[in-house]
């Protein structure tokens, strides 16, 4: 299922880029029980065979009636640029394993993002672990998990941990919902957030450089350690590179931070998202992403102060927004609202580019608060396909 929703243009400022967004329904579920979430798109590259990238959905259940409560993976594919789409299909590799004492462990918050110099679509993610009843285990570990898509086979490798140095360190630590980098050696930069054992508060946040070589996932050292001793710390990580530096934005309970780096690694002192010309960007307890085009760098996020009191986290509408890379604060006059608030929150998404034509973010109504339920949220999947006017040269074909 594919239902257009709304057509918007906007003018990028500084340079003549422009977009349009183009709205999309991929599919829809909420039937008092659960509701489809943790939507992002991997593309697999164009080949000569197929003109197209294909383009694989990952998706969870979120099920209501606990906080963070979510099922095995579920995948939809598309071989006609979201033209049609395969019905939501669960996964076996990508599902919950069983323990002991009642406790299944799980993986979510899984971004996947395709490796060019091994040819498979690699996902990210990180571990959980829940009682049977639903209910997150209290001084949980985490690992940052990944899972491997063969184009060839069509099939996923079972989800696996990557193993980290220092363990008592690292007890807590994943990717979860980061966007990652291959870089030019097919090495990765893996954001991901951690906390000590023992730790109950505080999260720090680093940027790890793995090795990949289209099998096995495995770490070589990280950067520095970002801290704010502030309600949770520094936590769900996002980097992209443009022209010569590299971003990186990051979630706290109380402001979205940003900083910079030369190599990815080594990053200056973080600073609170503003806009252009004073005042906080008002992003709160949720997480950004990055669109990237080699001619314009852009955040899209959720914050306070647009009619949403009545939405958790204020987590709807999502917004976008040019970034003035000088000065490293987003552009109010270039803002545009990409996914709308119906009533649910958004959160949880993702920011894929699919080809040189289009960047999508794509994300689902979560089905809460229960008293704003009649305001026309409906348990959609959205698929905002920004248009650009220009080839945008990052993205990656054979």
């Amino acid at each position: 299922m594919v239902m257009t929703m709304a057509t918007i243009s906007c003018q990028a400022e500084k340079d003549s880029l422009t977009y349009s967004i183009k709205l999309d329904v991929v599919t829809k579920h909420w039937d008092g029980k659960y509701n489809w979430s943790q939507a992002r798109v991997g593309a697999i590259a164009a080949t000569k065979g197929n003109a197209n990238p294909v383009l694989i959905i990952t998706m969870q259940k979120w099920f209501v009636e606990h906080s963070d409560f979510y099922s095995g993976l579920y995948l939809m594919r598309s071989e006609d640029m979201g033209a049609t789409w395969t019905e939501p299909e669960e996964c076996p590799e990508l599902g919950w394993r069983e323990k002991k004492d009642n406790v299944v462990v799980g993986i979510c918050d899984f971004v996947p993002g395709w490796h060019q110099p091994s040819g498979k679509l690699l996902a990210l993610g990180h571990t959980v672990y829940y009682y049977k009843d639903g209910r997150l285990l209290e001084n949980r570990p985490r690992s940052t998990a990944y899972s491997v898509y063969d184009p060839e086979t069509r099939k996923w490798t079972s989800w696996q941990k990557l193993e980290m140095p220092d363990k008592d360190k690292f007890y807590n630590s994943g990717s979860g919902c980061a966007q990652w980098l291959v870089k030019p050696d097919g090495t990765l930069l893996v954001p991901t957030y951690y906390k000590a054992k023992g730790e109950t508060a505080i999260y720090s946040s680093t940027v790890l450089h793995c090795d990949f070589d289209g099998e096995k996932l495995t770490y070589i050292k990280h950067g520095d350690e970002l801290e704010l001793k502030v309600t949770r710390g520094l936590y769900e990580p996002s980097i992209t590179h443009y022209k010569d530096k590299f971003y990186l934005t990051l979630r706290n309970d109380e402001k979205a931070y940003v900083t910079i780096s030369d190599d990815g690694l080594c990053w200056e002192p973080i600073k609170p998202w503003k806009f252009k010309g004073g005042g906080e960007l008002g992003s709160h307890n949720t997480q950004q992403h990055w669109v990237t085009h080699d001619d314009g760098l852009f955040l899209v996020y959720t914050r306070r102060g647009a009619d949403n009191d009545h939405i958790p986290r204020n987590r709807a509408p999502l917004f976008i927004a040019q970034i003035d890379t000088d000065a490293l604060c987003v552009l109010k006059a270039t803002e545009k609202i990409i996914v709308p608030q119906r009533g649910s929150m958004l959160g949880n998404f993702g920011a894929t580019t699919i080809s040189d034509k289009e960047t999508w973010v794509t994300v689902g109504e979560n089905m809460h608060p229960k008293e704003n339920l009649h305001l026309g949220a409906d348990g959609s999947v959205f698929a905002a396909r920004i248009l650009w006017s220009k080839p945008n040269s990052l993205a990656i074909s054979h």
